[in-house]
């Protein structure tokens, strides 16, 4: 199964934030993500089998994830740059030291599960659009913060994805509580 570890969004928060995203950015461009997919990507863990599965939940059942904390959404940014966008996200201004700490745990975990370590530093962020091809997004971007939107961090999730023609879909396997 395709597998990833994120950061849920609670319905409250994915409302707000799908409200203020309408609101701010009309017409996003390329291709939209669906609010109710959204999450923040701790780890992308690729094609696993039932046995590594199995070790990830243990490794992240055992390890210290850390306690609950809050976090902020905040203005909208795009990688790798604004000028020629292939994403549309939108940041974390507060809370991201802990989302930092979380990651890190999360990473601890997985190496502990048998998985190498990330090549990519990790930056939080949530993503809403993704764009092909890539297109400049200046405008978009620039201005004032997007939304000040607070949500609490209680738990990490272990998704599965199926790919399909409408896109993926997620599924949850197995949440692990901070």
């Amino acid at each position: 199964m395709r597998v990833f570890v994120a950061v849920p969004l609670d319905e409250e928060t994915r409302h707000r934030l799908a409200h203020v995203v309408a609101e701010r950015v009309p017409e996003i461009p390329g291709g939209a993500v669906d609010p109710q997919k959204w999450h923040l990507t701790l780890r992308f863990l690729g094609e696993v089998g039932e046995v590594e599965v199995d070790r990830i939940r243990h490794s992240l059942d055992t390890a210290d994830l850390g306690g609950p904390f809050s976090v902020t959404w905040g203005g909208l940014g795009a990688f790798p740059r604004p000028a020629r966008a292939s994403v549309l996200w939108v940041g974390v201004p507060r809370g991201a030291d802990e989302l930092r700490s979380l990651w890190m745990a999360t990473e601890l975990a997985l190496e502990d599960a048998g998985f190498p370590p990330e090549d990519r530093p990790f930056r939080p962020h949530l993503t809403i659009a993704r764009i092909r091809p890539p297109e400049d997004v200046s405008l978009v971007v620039g201005g004032e913060p997007l939304a000040n939107v607070p949500m609490k961090v209680d738990r990490i999730t272990l998704f599965q994805s199926r790919l399909g023609r409408g896109g993926a879909s997620y599924s949850i396997v197995d949440e692990f509580a901070l």
